[in-house]
């Protein structure tokens, strides 16, 4: 298990968490490779279905990032994914992952210290729980 690196697959906001990858990236933080990024404009316009096939199709974490509440582009975007991640979280043990594997955070355009933070941490979080299961059966 030591050799065992995530599969992160990380929606993220367009104006805020994307910005702040953007940043992270020009300020040369170190941060793991293991985080694909999928920009959308809107964290509320992430859809639960695409979450369940990211799971399904072998990551092994997702992370859904925006702007903070309150600071929306589109006004109240984050609350609809904040009630959106809350659901999904009560049903994903139905599927046979665990919640822990799905992660909310906001993070704002200028906290690209706080982006690179945020996938040190969850890629740390990730290795302790091992893969995800669904990784083997997952047909390529």
């Amino acid at each position: 298990m030591d050799d065992f690196e995530p599969t992160i697959i990380a929606f993220v906001c367009n104006w805020c968490t994307y910005t702040a990858a953007d940043l992270a990236g020009t300020s040369r933080l170190s941060y793991p490779t293991n985080v694909r990024l999928i920009r959308v404009m809107c964290t509320g316009m992430v859809d639960p279905k695409y979450i369940i096939k990211a799971f399904l199709e072998g990551a092994d974490a997702v992370l859904v990032s925006g702007c903070h509440p309150g600071d929306c582009h589109y006004i109240n975007g984050n609350y609809k994914a904040r009630r959106r991640m809350k659901l999904l979280k009560a049903i994903l043990p139905q599927y046979g992952f665990d919640e822990k594997r799905l992660k909310l955070t906001w993070i704002g355009a200028s906290d690209g210290i706080q982006f690179a933070r945020t996938i040190r941490e969850m890629v740390a979080e990730i290795k302790t729980l091992g893969p995800n299961e669904a990784k083997h059966a997952a047909v390529v």
